[in-house]
């Protein structure tokens, strides 16, 4: 059942609910004059929510999002009085999409006090910061994060993601490939990366399991290689129909420049990690007919409309990739925060769970391993210069 159809009756209800439990007198959005001589009202502490992904460096277009997805809710949640009377403040923290320094990262999120984390960006980095935020008893909500593990092993019940697993990611891919496309000959390339070898793994899992193909050639690359060359080749001499890749646009780009530049017609499918407008930048006419999956075109959403506007009228351009998981994930906190009057983790985690909540991506909550009912993959073909959704 579609999540839009089930609740669709119920959302009115929920959303005009007076929130009883938090009824307090807000001093600072009430206007009324204080009396000369009493004397002023203490502050309350801001609710502080880190942002945690990769600000700079070459996926630096994957983080910037979703900062501005952050600062442009807060903005708009801090003039309206904030969540309950306090407002909101943010601490962002760049990690590069590197492990090693997201581990850095989350621990000076812990140290200045966070109440919840946005991010991180990329799976690795994510993995490397939950154990920390586990630890200090820290939700964690990202936009972009796929690795299937970080929600269905059970190891991060702190963490929560906008965005669906890379195995529906993966089957998708597979799909495409055999049924839409016709293929037989796959060949299965990653960059060793938590995300990129994961899905691959699915993906060569999902094809051997599936007699409509076969896999050709399957191997890893080393991110940030100069030339791809030898396995460019090794593409060419499996004779594969198609490659499906899973890895980011820095290391995609160089490899499909190489295909084209070769003349080799093999098909690119790849995944969320390429779909951004970086690749298409990069490569240039060479990008063209390549496929990538995506979340879901939600741009007719009213939310998402006005995140766009939003987004252009304050940056005075169009947002980049997981924008909208983003804002869908910073809504998502701001609703927990408010519905649950607290900023315990017990209280936000069942607030996650339990409390719908009207966002870019549509109305969703988190089921119990955390990841957002309602939300999915989508493919997209370059075509023109631009990613347009495959129906």
């Amino acid at each position: 059942m579609r999540v839009g159809s089930a609740i669709k009756t119920r959302f009115p209800m929920f959303a005009l609910t007076a929130l009883a439990a938090c009824l307090v007198i807000l001093s600072g959005c009430s206007q009324k004059e204080q009396p000369a001589t009493s004397a002023p009202e203490k502050a309350l502490p801001p609710i502080k929510i880190a942002v945690a992904g990769a600000h700079s460096g070459d996926l630096a277009s994957y983080g910037i999002p979703t900062v501005r997805a952050a600062e442009l809710v807060v903005q708009q949640r801090n003039g309206k009085c904030g969540i309950n009377g306090r407002q909101i403040a943010l601490i962002v923290e760049d990690d590069v999409c590197k492990p090693e320094i997201a581990a850095n990262s989350a621990t000076k999120v812990v140290g200045e006090g966070a109440n919840a984390v946005l991010g991180h960006i990329c799976s690795g980095a994510t993995k490397a910061a939950m154990g920390i935020y586990k630890e200090s008893s820290l939700v964690a909500i990202s936009p972009s994060a796929t690795n299937p593990a970080l929600t269905q092993s059970g190891e991060y019940p702190n963490f929560f993601r906008t965005i669906a697993s890379d195995d529906a990611q993966a089957r998708l891919e597979v799909e495409f490939a055999l049924g839409k496309l016709g293929l037989k000959k796959i060949a299965v390339l990653h960059d060793k990366g938590d995300y990129g070898k994961g899905l691959a793994e699915f993906v060569k899992g999902f094809i051997e399991g599936d007699d409509r193909g076969e896999v050709v050639f399957y191997e890893g690359i080393t991110p940030g290689a100069v030339d791809y060359s030898a396995v460019v080749n090794k593409i060419k001499q499996s004779e594969a129909e198609a490659v499906i890749y899973g890895g980011y646009h820095p290391e995609a780009s160089k490899i499909v420049s190489l295909m084209r530049n070769r003349a080799m017609e093999t098909i690119f499918i790849s995944d969320d990690g390429v779909k951004d407008d970086t690749f298409i930048k990069v490569a240039g006419a060479q990008a063209e007919g390549v496929y990538a999956t995506g979340p879901v075109d939600t741009t007719q959403n009213p939310i998402a409309i006005e995140a766009i506007e939003a987004h252009k009228k304050k940056y005075g351009e169009d947002p980049g990739a997981f924008y909208l998981n983003a804002y869908a994930a910073a809504l998502a906190l701001v609703n927990a925060f408010e519905k649950s009057c607290s900023t315990k983790y017990d209280d936000i985690v069942r607030a996650l769970q339990t409390e719908w909540v009207a966002t870019p991506l549509g109305i969703i909550k988190f089921d119990a391993r955390g990841d957002a009912i309602g939300v999915g993959f989508a493919m997209y073909q370059v075509q023109n210069g631009k990613y347009v959704e495959v129906k």
